[in-house]
């Protein structure tokens, strides 16, 4: 039997109400008659608009043209015509512009799945990934080309496939993992050619033992030379600093990525979007979304075209139960609190929960009684309260130099302070008001 593995710091174990959507299969979202697609849906530079209002448009037309390394491409995601252009705030508080782009046209029709990636160069499958726009899947939407890009000196030594999905609610990744593991294992394969590491290991939770055996069975009997690795049920196991932790016990270091100990990780929706691009020939232009929460009538997983309306998905599950407490875009430790029932599902969409009033936690803030439990909690070692105050009295540079920006803002302090201060919140601002200042 294989060793349980976890990172030795921190964490913790909020219910995990996987129970919800877990046991229902993927199923496909309606067409949006209007889709709202931002330009900002990736970190790094917002893309360039190629439309104009009034433009018609085709099913994975470039609409949008990454400004520079640091940028990602985007695409229609319906046939259409441009309808308008404007400036909205995102669930995330990021202001972007949008294409709104009334439905209209045929679809295309699905190509034959290729193989010719096996014959195809390491550079010719890279710009593949830069054309089609992808990005990573698991909530930080980093260009996946930046990642993959190594320097001819760079020999990695390991790609790690994260298949964990630690946050409460969410089951997208684990139904693509059970209902999709032929086309994650091509995409591994795929991205195996681009980089030629030494080792792949796919991480995945134990409370997804039917994951685990699937992908088990399924490596063996292709005799493909990845591992799978089971790991304890402890959040934030999904962040890739804890995941290689985790599997290879090394540490990245403060400020820096994974690739500064011999790693690349990729989210498995990631691995799924880079096969349909380069066998399907298909751009990011529509995701699986986990529609939950107890306020939610008929909790799902549906594949989602992007510029969806979220309240679309909602009422595709028929509606609310009971009165909400909260709507969140995302999971419920790192995900983003909305009143817009029209923002839009964008490539970083990983789920809408509809909670109660109950699991809202709707509590006022107190004042810190200094119990210490959100150090405890923090699986990077951080102080939380500290930054929180050196935040709250304007004194950004001095959270910076307390290590503001090694925080992932995993939620797990707020998860355990029992005086119910917005931590999380306090760490964004800082941040934001460090990148501020620098601009100025």
């Amino acid at each position: 039997m294989k060793k349980i593995m976890t990172f030795p710091m921190g964490g913790v174990h909020p219910p995990d109400s996987k129970e919800y959507s877990n046991s229902f299969s993927i199923r496909n979202a309606p067409i949006p008659s209007l889709a709202v697609i931002p330009m900002q849906q990736h970190m790094g530079a917002p893309a360039e608009c190629l439309v104009n209002v009034g433009d018609k448009v085709e099913e994975g037309m470039l609409i949008g043209k990454s400004t520079g390394y640091f940028s990602a491409n985007v695409h229609s995601s319906i046939p259409g015509t441009v309808k308008d252009i404007q400036e909205i705030y995102l669930p995330t508080g990021m202001k972007s512009k949008v294409v709104l782009i009334e439905l209209e046209g045929e679809f295309r029709k699905p190509g034959s799945k290729s193989d010719d990636w096996r014959s195809a160069s390491p550079k010719d499958l890279l710009d593949k990934i830069v054309n089609m726009g992808i990005v990573g899947l698991g909530g930080a939407t980093f260009p996946t080309h930046i990642k993959y890009n190594l320097k001819p000196e760079v020999k990695l030594e390991y790609f790690v496939v994260n298949g964990v999905e630690c946050e409460p609610f969410l089951t997208c990744d684990h139904r693509l993992m059970l209902e999709k593991t032929n086309e994650i294992l091509e995409g591994i394969e795929i991205i195996n050619k681009i980089m030629n590491p030494q080792d792949i290991y796919i991480g995945i939770e134990k409370n997804k033992p039917d994951a685990l055996a699937v992908f088990e069975q399924t490596i063996g009997a292709k005799g493909l030379p990845f591992k799978v690795m089971p790991l304890k049920v402890k959040y934030p196991q999904g962040d890739e600093k804890q995941l290689l932790k985790a599997l290879i016990g090394r540490e990245v270091p403060s400020g820096g990525l994974p690739l500064d100990i011999g790693a690349v990780v990729s989210n498995v929706g990631t691995v799924f979007a880079i096969y349909e691009a380069v066998c399907l020939n298909k751009p990011l232009i529509e995701r699986i979304v986990t529609v939950s929460g107890t306020a939610v009538k008929t909790p799902s997983n549906l594949k989602v075209r992007i510029g969806t309306k979220i309240g679309d998905l909602i009422d595709e599950c028929n509606g609310v139960s009971k009165k909400p407490g909260k709507i969140i875009v995302g999971g419920p430790m790192m995900g983003f609190a909305t009143a817009d029932l029209n923002a839009p599902v964008t490539k970083g969409t990983s789920g809408v929960l509809v909670l109660s009033v109950r699991e809202a936690n709707l509590a006022g803030e107190l004042t810190c009684i200094q119990c210490g439990k959100c150090v405890a909690a923090c699986p990077l070692g951080l102080n939380p309260t500290t930054l929180y105050k050196l935040v709250d009295h304007g004194l950004y540079e001095e959270a910076k130099a307390e290590s503001l920006f090694d925080c992932k803002e995993c939620g797990c302090c707020a998860f355990v302070c029992p005086s119910h201060i917005p931590l999380v919140q306090g760490m964004r601002l800082g941040k934001f008001m460090v990148k501020k200042q620098k601009v100025k």
